[in-house]
């Protein structure tokens, strides 16, 4: 009983918070974000789909050939947007949510 009661005592102001539990991250500013995210990927691809005919237009092509522009942007976004969020801020995201 003695070797107990001679222990330091540690305030709990003094204890390791863990790292995910000192970051708060607001479920709703998350909901935020990503919502705006998509409402802007899908203002992209509409303002593309309506300036295909201009682009022909500008290149001289037919629209069947001009669509390979957007489909060309539409992969590209396919392939950077994963890469954007990143493997750390995604899952710190997810596991919040």
């Amino acid at each position: 009983m003695a070797a107990i009661a001679s222990a330091p005592v540690v305030p709990p102001s003094a204890w390791a918070k863990p790292a995910a539990a000192a970051r708060k991250y607001s479920p709703w500013a998350i909901a935020l974000t990503v919502t705006m995210a998509t409402f802007m990927e899908l203002l992209d691809t509409s303002i593309s789909n309506v300036s295909l005919p201009h682009i022909a237009g500008g290149l001289g092509t037919s629209y069947d050939e001009s669509t390979w522009v957007l489909t060309s942007y539409l992969v590209a976004n396919a392939v950077i947007l994963p890469m954007r969020l990143g493997s750390a801020a995604y899952s710190d995201a997810s596991a919040t949510t």
